[in-house]
């Protein structure tokens, strides 16, 4: 019983932050309460690795 209320605590959190991020981040605002969690998510979109336009022609099925 401990462990389902713990899952659901944390997939809770997590779609808390994900939720957080397209409200304000994502849309390149501020957040409001806590302004460094929006920091620390901007740089994490920042570093994330992300396939350019040129990069998607080399994934694509032949």
């Amino acid at each position: 019983m401990l462990f389902v209320a713990l899952a659901i605590l944390f997939s809770l959190a997590v779609s808390g932050v994900v939720v957080l991020y397209v409200a304000y981040p994502h849309r390149g605002e501020s957040v409001p309460v806590v302004p460094w969690l929006g920091d620390a998510m901007a740089k994490a979109a920042d570093a994330a690795p992300v396939i350019e336009d040129d990069e998607r022609d080399l994934l694509r099925l032949q």
